[in-house]
């Protein structure tokens, strides 16, 4: 039987943790746009780093955005999701600039990013779903 469960606060940032590309929504004048990113998450907030010109470069700075990330397994139809919802902030401190570089994953995708965005996870959500979701718990 398929279930879903709630996860806690600590669960979701323990996900967080773990996983390296999510999707940032943002509103935009044509509408909601949703991007894929590689992101950290450093002192208590979501990072991700892009480029001024961007959908998130332009429209994240004060802007309500979403972060959601996720693990999904086909064969078992089970997996579980995270959601992030705030204002997303411009880093321009050189200290926590310096301090996000140093954690920084692999890019996944070519380019030059120099606007790093920070995402707070004070609204942080998250459900398992599917039969391992019962056995789960924190």
């Amino acid at each position: 039987m398929l279930h879903h469960r709630d996860l806690s606060p600590d669960e979701c940032l323990a996900h967080l943790r773990e996983a390296e590309v999510g999707r940032m929504a943002v509103s935009t004048p044509g509408g909601p746009h949703i991007v894929p990113l590689t992101y950290v998450l450093h002192d208590g907030r979501v990072v991700v780093r892009t480029s001024p010109w961007s959908i998130v470069g332009t429209h994240a700075r004060e802007g309500l955005v979403a972060f959601e990330v996720d693990a999904l397994d086909v064969a078992s139809r089970s997996g579980w999701s995270v959601v992030v919802r705030g204002r997303g902030e411009f880093v321009t401190d050189p200290a926590r600039l310096a301090a996000v570089r140093e954690c920084w994953p692999v890019p996944w995708a070519a380019g030059t990013r120099t606007l790093v965005v920070a995402l707070p996870t004070t609204d942080v959500t998250g459900r398992t779903f599917g039969a391992s979701s019962v056995a789960h718990s924190a």
